[in-house]
């Protein structure tokens, strides 16, 4: 006998439903499952640019005065903490970008 519940099939179902809407948003083609995804992001891109610019609506003036009565989450770090680390971060040389030519290989190599 196979030890299938209902729980099982209902979680490889919930599964492939999310696997489903990935490859939807990964490839540009729209399906059901990916709907939601597009709509809160398309939200998230509107809510950003009213925030950058002066355009609004009903529900970017909520989310800006509620970014405004949020508390400052910038504290000081105490003696010795990240502080001290973050500049020893920003001390270290930047590696040099290496400009590839894209008209070889898939991976850069030339033939």
């Amino acid at each position: 006998m196979l030890d299938i519940t209902p729980k099982d099939i209902r979680d490889r179902f919930q599964k492939s439903i999310l696997n489903m809407a990935a490859i939807s948003l990964a490839s540009g083609y729209i399906t059901k499952p990916a709907v939601p995804h597009l709509l809160i992001n398309s939200f998230k891109n509107l809510a950003s640019v009213s925030f950058s610019t002066d355009y609004s609506f009903k529900q970017a003036d909520k989310l800006k005065e509620a970014a405004k009565n949020a508390p400052a989450q910038t504290a000081a770090p105490a003696k010795g903490g990240k502080q001290e680390e973050v500049k020893k971060e920003e001390e270290k040389p930047k590696e040099e970008e290496v400009d590839m030519d894209l008209g070889g290989g898939l991976f850069g190599e030339e033939y």
